[in-house]
C-alpha cells in the first residue's frame, strides 16, 4: 500500500476508468444563481450509469486488480450507491459481487443493486453491523474487499471528478461536495487545491450521524449513531481504523457544514421544480447549504456536485408536493 495519494493516481486513474465511467458535463444553476448572488455551476454526477459518482471509484480499485483476484469475486459493504458501482463495474469485469447493507437502506437501491446483477445481503442497523458479512466473506471465500471510501485507489477515483471540474471550469474559487466517509471529498480536494491552492473546498452532510463532521470536531474517528435520514446515502461511519480519509478531510477541506432535513427537502424539490434535476438527498445537500444561507460570502465560480439521483420517485413527488408552498415563496 502506497504511503500517500497524490496527483498522479488520479490522473492514472481517469485513464484506467475511462471504458466504463462517464465524463460528466457542468453546467450553469440557471435558478440558483441568482438566489445565490453568484455564478453557480452543477456538476451532474447523476448522469453516470449507475446514477451516482461511486462508480470511478469502484472502476478504479476494481480494474486494478489481477485477474486471478478479481476470479475470487468482490464483496463490500455500503449504503446503496457504492455497492451499486461496485455490483455494475463486476459485472463488467466478469466478476462476482457481494453487497452488504444495513436494514437502513432503502428498498429502491436493494432493486438497483440487484438489477446490474450485485447479490444483496442485509445485516443489522448501521453500517458496520453489515461489514461484518463483507469481513467474514473477505476471510472465509477470498473474496476482495472493495472498501466504500477509505482506500487509495477509490480517493483516486473519486478525484477524477474533480480533475474535470478545473478542466471546465479554471477559475472555480468553491466547491461544495457531499461527504459522507470523505474519498468523494478526499480526491476532490487533491485536484481542486493542485491547480487553485486558494480556492475553498467545503464538505456538506447531514445533521444527524455525520460521521466525518463529529469525527473531525473530535480530532479522530469516532463512532455515530446512524438514523434515518433524506441523506441515506451519507450515512454509516468512518471506520475507527481510518487510515486516509481522515487526514486527507483534516489537511485539504476549508470547511464542513451540515443541514437539517427540512432544509435538504426543501433542495431536492427546488431542484426538481426549478432546475428539472432528479437529486437524492445526499447529493443535494450542497444546494441545500446555499438556500439556507449558510455558504458564506459566495464567490464567484461556485461548483456543486450533485452526487446522485438514485430516490424513490413517489417520495421525492411527495417531498414535492410538501414544499409547493415554500417554493411559492421563492417567486
Amino acid at each position: 500500500m502506497p504511503d500517500a495519494i497524490n496527483l498522479g493516481d488520479l490522473y492514472a486513474a481517469r485513464q484506467r476508468i475511462a471504458g466504463i465511467v462517464r465524463r460528466t458535463p457542468l453546467v450553469p444553476a440557471e435558478a440558483l444563481s441568482p438566489l445565490a448572488g453568484t455564478a453557480v455551476h452543477y456538476k451532474l454526477e447523476t448522469l453516470q450509469a449507475t446514477g451516482a459518482f461511486k462508480t470511478r471509484g469502484a472502476a478504479n480499485k476494481i480494474l486494478s486488480l489481477p485477474e486471478e483476484v478479481r476470479a475470487r469475486g468482490v464483496t463490500t459493504v455500503s449504503t446503496g450507491n457504492h455497492g451499486r458501482a461496485v455490483a455494475y463495474v463486476a459485472r463488467a469485469a466478469g466478476c462476482r459481487a457481494v453487497v452488504c447493507l444495513s436494514e437502513l437502506v432503502p428498498e429502491n437501491k436493494k432493486a438497483a443493486i440487484r438489477a446490474v446483477g450485485g447479490e444483496v445481503k442485509v445485516h443489522g442497523r448501521s453500517q458496520d453491523e453489515a461489514a461484518e458479512i463483507a469481513f467474514a466473506l473477505e476471510r472465509d471465500e477470498g473474496m476482495t474487499l472493495i472498501n466504500p471510501f477509505d482506500d487509495p485507489a477509490i480517493v483516486a477515483g473519486q478525484g477524477t471528478v474533480g480533475l474535470e471540474i478545473v478542466e471546465d471550469l479554471p477559475r472555480v474559487d468553491t466547491v461544495l461536495v457531499p461527504v459522507s466517509g470523505g474519498g468523494l471529498i478526499g480526491g476532490v480536494a487533491m485536484a481542486i487545491k493542485a491547480a487553485n491552492p486558494w480556492a475553498r473546498v467545503i464538505g456538506v452532510s447531514m445533521d444527524r450521524g455525520a460521521a466525518m463532521y463529529e469525527s473531525q470536531k473530535a480530532g479522530k474517528p469516532i463512532l455515530v449513531e446512524e438514523v434515518e435520514s433524506l441523506a441515506d446515502s451519507l450515512g454509516g461511519g468512518i471506520f475507527l481504523d481510518n487510515k486516509w480519509t481522515f487526514r486527507l478531510v483534516r489537511g485539504l477541506v476549508d470547511d464542513l457544514i451540515l443541514v437539517t432535513e427540512e432544509e435538504i427537502a426543501r433542495a431536492m424539490a427546488f431542484l426538481l421544480d426549478r432546475e428539472h434535476f432528479v437529486v437524492e438527498g445526499g447529493g443535494a445537500v450542497g444546494v441545500a447549504a446555499i438556500l439556507a444561507g449558510k455558504v458564506k460570502n459566495p464567490s464567484e465560480n461556485c461548483a456543486v456536485l450533485l452526487s446522485g439521483t438514485n430516490v424513490d420517485s413517489k417520495r421525492l413527488r411527495r417531498i414535492a408536493a410538501e414544499q409547493a408552498d415554500w417554493l411559492d415563496t421563492l417567486g
